[in-house]
């Protein structure tokens, strides 16, 4: 018997659109033994208790690229079902503030300009994040 999306696990992730003074995005690959692995993904994470998403959004990029950011404007919010969770993304603009990006919790770490995110493959809730950048070009 199949489950219903209602029963399924649903997480709450903040996700960074990290951008530098170049014009470049910052994206990571995900660990090859982690759930997508092998894949990139802009970087982000759960949203903890208590915690807004501009909140869990800078804790995660701290954590995991050890780089202060300035979370800027919402992208977008994308609802998305995998095999045995869902989730949902939101996404915010971000500004590289200081720091060098390290690959703490990821396989590795890229700068890229928007035209190039096609040379690199994503999941799936994450190609919805790139048609929203081409749709809405940003300036800080």
């Amino acid at each position: 018997m199949r489950e219903t999306s209602s029963s399924l696990p649903h997480k709450f992730i903040g996700v960074a659109v990290i951008w530098n003074d170049q014009g470049q995005i910052l994206i990571d690959k995900r660990r090859l033994e982690g759930s997508m692995g092998g894949l990139w993904e802009f970087p982000g994470g759960k949203v903890e208790p208590g915690e807004t998403v501009e909140e869990c959004i800078k804790r995660e990029i701290l954590e995991e690229l050890g780089i202060e950011i300035e979370v800027g404007d919402r992208l977008i919010t994308i609802n998305h079902a995998y095999t045995h969770f869902r989730v949902t993304l939101t996404v915010h603009h971000c500004r590289h503030l200081t720091g060098i990006p390290q690959p703490l919790e990821c396989d590795e770490i890229r700068w890229v300009k928007l035209d190039e995110l096609d040379q690199y493959p994503f999941p799936q809730a994450n190609i919805h994040i790139i048609h929203a950048l081409r749709q809405n070009s940003f300036e800080f």
